[in-house]
């Protein structure tokens, strides 16, 4: 993906979403990317080059070598030790970014407990998972558009439990949209949808979750 893409089209296209928040990070700062897969470090870096990159997830999920390189440091734990890694990693963060893991974690309520500790005074946090509503959105097997589509995905998160636990914890929410649909990728989700049906997929970019409203994103920080 190119890096005009990441950091120019992207943060207007999703104005709340990943890239946005990477790239409104300060040169320096240091994050912690929960779920890495995806070639996320790579991704990270050309979004906001500047900062030093923590990277952990359970595998080389989708990862190429150049984007682990790009990593300053990558962790690889296993599914029962996740929540505890993180817990071993309390208080060293300026950000942490969790896109879309908490939905695949089998302590989800320890995960966003260890997400938050792991943030200094004033961090900030981004967190994207599945809606609540999408356990009953039509079935996309390919890219995911339903829950149950993605058959490594365990139980939808909460909005109202990850509230709680930010609130718990001591944190501001700056921005929580329980379906982000975002306008621009919203019309194109309606123009692919006839292609969309028609191949089960889910179609690129977010365009077919920004017009079911699939996924809760949120901005929050650290008193």
């Amino acid at each position: 993906m190119s890096v005009f893409f990441l950091r120019r089209l992207a943060p207007l296209l999703r104005p709340h979403g990943k890239e946005a928040f990477l790239g409104s990070l300060l040169p320096g700062a240091h994050l912690l990317d929960v779920g890495c897969g995806n070639n996320s470090p790579a991704r990270a870096k050309i979004c906001a080059p500047g900062i030093r990159y923590t990277g952990l997830d359970i595998g080389d999920y989708n990862q190429q070598s150049d984007s682990i390189q790009a990593a300053d440091e990558y962790l690889i734990t296993t599914p029962a030790q996740f929540a505890a890694t993180i817990e071993g990693l309390a208080g060293r963060f300026d950000a942490v970014v969790s896109s879309h893991n908490l939905e695949h974690c089998d302590e989800p309520a320890r995960v966003l407990k260890a997400i938050c500790a792991a943030l200094k005074s004033g961090g900030r946090m981004y967190l994207s998972f599945p809606s609540e509503a999408s356990t009953h959105l039509p079935r996309r097997p390919r890219n995911t558009l339903n829950f149950f589509d993605d058959p490594t995905h365990t139980v939808p998160p909460r909005l109202a439990d990850v509230l709680q636990g930010l609130r718990t914890a001591g944190f501001k929410v700056n921005f929580v949209a329980p379906r982000y649909r975002p306008p621009l990728p919203l019309l194109a989700g309606v123009v692919l949808e006839p292609l969309s049906l028609l191949s089960r997929r889910a179609m690129p970019f977010g365009t077919t979750w920004a017009l079911y409203g699939f996924e809760t994103v949120l901005w929050a920080s650290r008193h």
